[in-house]
């Protein structure tokens, strides 16, 4: 018999937009010094700043923006059946009597339905 598997661990998902952000904004200052260091001229290195500085801020936007999103579709609910679907709502989905979310009768297995 094989030992017991330990409980998996309840983490929190990392935010993953934030650690990219981080992350771009310690290379926006880091490549200027490397690019001073290795020869280039100062005016050189500022507008490569700058330009990073640009594409950061327009990825962190759209990051944020892509998460606000996604929350907004993960809290849409099926009025029909309770059921969170994935967006968009999917067309069997209209309502009472109507495909899999909207109910019909079905008495078990292998019940006729009238």
């Amino acid at each position: 018999m094989s030992a017991p598997r330990p409980a998996p661990r309840n983490r929190p998902a990392p935010e993953t937009a934030a650690v990219v952000v981080r992350w771009a904004w310690f290379t926006c200052a880091l490549v200027p010094v490397v690019l001073v260091w290795s020869g280039t001229s100062v005016a050189g290195a500022i507008s490569a700043t700058l330009g990073l500085t640009a594409v950061t801020w327009a990825c962190r936007a759209l990051l944020r923006q892509s998460e606000r999103g996604a929350a907004r579709v993960a809290d849409e609910e099926c009025a029909p059946c309770g059921i969170r679907h994935s967006a968009p709502r999917p067309a069997r989905c209209g309502g009472p009597g109507t495909g899999a979310c909207g109910g019909g009768r079905n008495g078990g297995a292998n019940t006729p339905v009238d």
